[in-house]
């Protein structure tokens, strides 16, 4: 079956089977998605638990430093804020694109190449916002956000040790959020417009027997 390739992509895309080229975007999508909610899952429970730790010391220390326990605690909140917000495009687009893929009969040409062009536009966002949440502003409201949470704590209430102590492991666990994000859309864009879909498109079950899941699914709340 042939399908047009984007205008972005090599020609010979084109010469690849339009089902083939559409079990492959639905089969990476599944991937990355479930990769994106792992991580995402990760850091909520990780940064929740941290927030929840900080309000259960409060009674255990003395009432002057409550108030390093409360920013803390606070931070955490606001750290899991992005994640329930804002989750990766291709968390929501990949589990929209599975069930319209199971909807379409394979041998039907017009609906899988119409199909095959959502596919595309979804794995281009998927790639276009996983470059955005790693992009330069994403770091600075990083160090932004716990620079302020330094000298809230240290101008406020002289708490200049446990200042510090909040927004450079502030700092340095929002570094680690934005580095360890999956980024693999990027890469399979790339793949996907060089018509390279390599060894792993024919890893890619039939449609009428694909299935793809995650134990990360089973991570929600």
């Amino acid at each position: 079956m042939s399908c047009a390739p984007p205008r972005s992509a090599d020609p010979r895309l084109g010469e690849i089977d339009g089902n083939e080229r559409l079990r492959w975007i639905d089969h990476r999508l599944g991937q990355e998605a479930s990769k994106g909610r792992f991580w995402s899952n990760a850091w909520v429970i990780g940064i929740g638990a941290a927030g929840v730790g900080s309000l259960a010391a409060v009674p255990f220390v003395a009432p002057d430093n409550r108030i390093d326990w409360y920013t803390s605690a606070a931070s955490a909140a606001i750290g899991v804020v992005p994640f329930l917000l804002s989750p990766l495009a291709v968390t929501r687009d990949a589990p929209k694109l599975h069930a319209a893929v199971a909807a379409v009969p394979p041998d039907d040409e017009a609906r899988v190449c119409a199909l095959l062009v959502d596919a595309e536009k979804k794995l281009a966002a998927a790639a276009a916002d996983e470059r955005w949440q790693q992009g330069w502003w994403i770091h600075a409201g990083n160090i932004a956000f716990n620079t302020g949470v330094l000298l809230f704590l240290g101008l406020g209430y002289h708490h200049w040790t446990s200042g510090i102590i909040n927004g450079v492991s502030g700092a340095a666990v929002g570094e680690a959020i934005i580095l360890t994000q999956p980024t693999g859309a990027i890469d399979d864009l790339g793949s996907y417009n060089r018509g390279d879909l390599g060894a792993s498109s024919a890893r890619v079950p039939a449609r009428r027997s694909f299935r793809w899941t995650n134990a990360a699914t089973l991570l929600t709340f």
